[in-house]
Formats: C-alpha cells, sequence, structure tokens
C-alpha cells in the first residue's frame, strides 16, 4: 500500500511541493520564487513559464529531499492561488501573454460600467460575489478583446483557466482541461445554485463556453500525472483553491468552524454547511468544497495585502533583510506611537471593497523610525482580519469561540497575539503550517480512497499553541477606532 501523499501548492510569489504521510506529518517540502512582473501602475502579471517550470521543480525537488521513492506516492491534490488568469491555445499550449494575477486592478472600469448597468443584484445572487476586478471574468474578457480572440475562443481553439487548469492541462497525461468547484466559483461566471457556468453570465461578458473548462468535484480521480516529470503516472485525485483547501487542511469540518490563512493576502473562512448564506455585510458567499457531487459552502473575507506587506518592507522600504525580523522590531517597542499603515496597495477587499483605495502610511512624527513602521505592517493585517471576523459575526448572529490560523506569517507570535487581543477571543494555531498543502493532501488522500470519509481527514490536524487575548476592551476599542480613521483616508483615493 502506498504511504504517501503529495500536495502541488502554486501560490502567488512562489511554487511549493508538500510531501506528507497518510497521517499527516509533513516530511519535506521544496519551495521555489518567481518574479513578480507591473507592467503598469495596479497592474499584476505572471509569466506562465515561471508558475510550470517553479512547479515542476519544487515536485522534483521536494520528493529528491524526501527520499521517498514516486511510487510509494498514493495520489497528489493540486491547490493554487485562485482568480488568476491564463488563456492559452488549445493545440500548442501556448498562452495570450502573461497570466494577469488576482491582484490586478487593470479591469476596474470594466467592473464600474457591470455596476452602472445594474448587474450587481445578479452577479450576486447568482454567483456570490461581489462585483469587482479581483474575480476572472473581467480578466478573461480583457484577454479577448485586447487581443482580438472572440472569433478564436468561439472555435474552441483556446482555453481559459485558472491555476489549477493550467496545471492540470500541462502536467497530467491526455491534458485534461478542467477546473474545480471552488475555483469556478471565483471567476464570476459560475452558478452556485445550478453548480454549472451560467449563460446569463456569459452573455453579460460575451465569454464563449466552448473556452470554459470543466467543473468537476474537489476531490476524485481527475487524471494521471505526466510520467515524465517523476518517472511514474501517478494519480492526481484533488483540485481545491488555496483557502479551501485551507479549511479542509484545518478540519473545519462542522458548521461554524473557521479559519484565516496568513499568506500573499489574508483569506477568513466560516463553514456554512450545505445551504449558501448571502452575506449582508460585505462578505463573500463561496464554495467550501464538492465532494461527491455534493456542495459544502463558505463565507469569505479577503484581505488582498498580508504576507505581502512585510514583502514590501523588505523589496520596496528595504527596511528590513529577512520577514521574521518583523517580529523582533515589533516587539522592541511599545506600540507604534499612533502611526498606522492602511496596506491598500491594489484596493481594499472585504468588508470594503473599494478598487480605488490605495497604501497609507499616517500619524508619523519626527521620532517616527523602522520599528513603528513594521509593527504598524504587523498590525495592519490582524486589524484588517478583524475587520473580517467583524462581518462574520455580524452575517451569523454570534461571533467564533476561537480563529483557527495558518500560513507563513502565522509563525510570527507578535502577530498572532495582537490578533487575539485585537478581535477578543483565543487563535490557535496548528502544529503544521502548511495546512493549504495539507487541506490538497488530505483531499487527494480521500480521492484515492486512502481515507474512507471526512472524519478521518480530520486525524491530519494537530494543536501547537493558543494565543489568549490579554488587551483590556478600552485600549482595544481605542486602536480599531484609530484604524478605522486611517482607513477612511486611504479609501477612494485613486478614482479620477
Amino acid at each position: 500500500m502506498s504511504k504517501y501523499l503529495a500536495a502541488l501548492d502554486q501560490g502567488t510569489t512562489s511554487s511549493r511541493a508538500v510531501i506528507f504521510t497518510e497521517t499527516g506529518e509533513l516530511i519535506s517540502s521544496f519551495n521555489k520564487e518567481f518574479p513578480q512582473h507591473y507592467p503598469k501602475p495596479g497592474w499584476v502579471e505572471h509569466d506562465p513559464h515561471d508558475i510550470l517550470d517553479s512547479q515542476i521543480s519544487a515536485l522534483r525537488e521536494a520528493v529528491s529531499l524526501s527520499g521517498v521513492n514516486p511510487a510509494d506516492i498514493a495520489a497528489i491534490g493540486i491547490t493554487n492561488q485562485r482568480e488568476t488568469t491564463f488563456l492559452w491555445n488549445r493545440n500548442t499550449g501556448e498562452c495570450v501573454g502573461n497570466a494577469i494575477v488576482w491582484q490586478c486592478r487593470r479591469t476596474s472600469q470594466m467592473v464600474d460600467q457591470l455596476v452602472a448597468d445594474g448587474c450587481s443584484d445578479m452577479i450576486r445572487e447568482k454567483t456570490g460575489l461581489v462585483p469587482d476586478a479581483y474575480f476572472s471574468g473581467t480578466k478573461l474578457k480583457w484577454l479577448l478583446d485586447y487581443y482580438n480572440l472572440q472569433e478564436k475562443a468561439e472555435n474552441g481553439e483556446l482555453c481559459f483557466g485558472t491555476v489549477d487548469s493550467f496545471l492540470c492541462w500541462h502536467m497530467l497525461e491526455g491534458r485534461p482541461h478542467v477546473t474545480d468547484a471552488t475555483n469556478a466559483c471565483r471567476t464570476m461566471l459560475f452558478n452556485l445554485h445550478t453548480q454549472d457556468w451560467d449563460d446569463d453570465l456569459l452573455k453579460l461578458l460575451g465569454i464563449p463556453r466552448t473556452c470554459l473548462p470543466k467543473v468537476v468535484d474537489s476531490s476524485g480521480l481527475i487524471g494521471m500525472l505526466d510520467p515524465a516529470i517523476l518517472g511514474r503516472a501517478i494519480p492526481v485525485t484533488a483540485i481545491a483553491g488555496d483557502q479551501h483547501a485551507s479549511l479542509f487542511g484545518q478540519a473545519c469540518l462542522k458548521k461554524g468552524d473557521i479559519k484565516n490563512t496568513y499568506g500573499t493576502g489574508c483569506f477568513m473562512l466560516m463553514n456554512t454547511g450545505d445551504k449558501p448564506v448571502m452575506s449582508q455585510n460585505g462578505l463573500l458567499t463561496t464554495m467550501a468544497w464538492r465532494i461527491g457531487g455534493k456542495p459544502t459552502y463558505a463565507l469569505e473575507g479577503s484581505v488582498f495585502m498580508g504576507g505581502a506587506t512585510i514583502q514590501w518592507l523588505r523589496d520596496e522600504l528595504k527596511i528590513i533583510d529577512h520577514a521574521a525580523e518583523t517580529e523582533t522590531l515589533a516587539t522592541s517597542i511599545p506600540g507604534t506611537g499612533g502611526v498606522y499603515l492602511v496596506p491598500a496597495f491594489t484596493g481594499l477587499g472585504a468588508p470594503w471593497w473599494d478598487m480605488y483605495s490605495r497604501g497609507t502610511l499616517i500619524g508619523m512624527t519626527r521620532g517616527t523610525g523602522r520599528a513603528h513602521i513594521a509593527r504598524a505592517a504587523l498590525e495592519a493585517i490582524a486589524y484588517q482580519s478583524a475587520d473580517l471576523m467583524d462581518a462574520m459575526a455580524a452575517d451569523c448572529g454570534k461571533r467564533p469561540e476561537m480563529l483557527q490560523v495558518d500560513g507563513g506569517a502565522s509563525a510570527n507570535s507578535f502577530l498572532m497575539q495582537f490578533q487575539a487581543d485585537i478581535t477578543a477571543i483565543p487563535v490557535v494555531r496548528p502544529r503544521v503550517l502548511e495546512t493549504t498543502a495539507l487541506g490538497a493532501a488530505l483531499l487527494a488522500g480521500l480521492g484515492a480512497g486512502v481515507y474512507t470519509s471526512l472524519e478521518e481527514t480530520a486525524k491530519g490536524w494537530q494543536k501547537d499553541l493558543e494565543f489568549t487575548p490579554r488587551m483590556d476592551e478600552a485600549t482595544r476599542k481605542m486602536n480599531l477606532r484609530g484604524w478605522h480613521k486611517a482607513v477612511e483616508r486611504a479609501k477612494d483615493w485613486a478614482r479620477d
């Protein structure tokens, strides 16, 4: 019996591969960063070759480091940055230009027109999404228009896909053109209720159905890995968007379970069971996963700049050399001295949904230094997540009892303690922080028959640390007032 599971975790700034035992123990991991491209202000792109090459390289390296024989890998799961949009030639596999990344704002005016035309309610009702340049639908429309490819798309010569589709087409035997329900629901083209592409939405954006992938379950056989990659055709038995895989990896299998992932962005999801809950407070209604044809739904809030804020400190401001330095700097001072950073570099997500807000550093005095800015950056991540939790609590009628956390920045204990303080609930960090990859591996194990039930997959989650709130209520409310005041300054800045 094969003993190992592999996860491909294709992220916004790097591609990762992780090898797990069937009990959820991490055996090896390899991460490979790739360049980000910013051709114009507010535009973000990826070179498709960088995505594919880095992911294949990461998988090979992770297997090599593990010492595991590929013949002992029972299955592979794929999890990925969502909404990032690829368009490629069905015959050659070559992409039309670079991929348009989820952070990209180039279609803001297109979204404005949809809103002006009164389409918001229809989009919201069908997809659970707020019209925004974040999602894939307008990105695909932009590619078809910019490169004059409508006719080729209608003739079936082109394939649209998010990262999962692109990897499956290029890494699996037979080049399957597929996506799963968790990725499809992020396109603004997928109907949550019918679980299929929606003809009204396709017509609205002029998207031919012929270029869209087949929507499959999140767990189940997708195809076989090209043997040229690892020397063996291993079953690929799961696809899930990164936040959905994280929810699964955190064993948030019951209605009301909630997690927050601290990656490039921060993403809070709450399992809402087998019925979609339509938010009244700026959150998204989305898929949790679809298994055996049965959908499970979630509420989601998105923070566009989480770990990416720390990368900005490192790469642009150059006030740190490594992300870990922020914790040392933050704890070297008692507070920010009234400094707030609103990292709205690509707009604000939930619950604000302001495409035209921009980054704001406010409250500085002559005594402000790098430690204050670093601490303000970490606190901003927690403040944004607290806003999501408040919205979620308002939608569901009660605050959750605890928040489960994962992702790279959750290793920062200052950030986790401040998150507990500013939300006033315990924050629980698991032993394995690679929860997104773990979720993909567990879904793959379920799809390959390694596990016989959802409950059996939950054994892969183990608690590490719990951070309990220590901040008094008056201080918490004062800090939040200052944060919301700063957010108001950042809103609507880039509108003409």
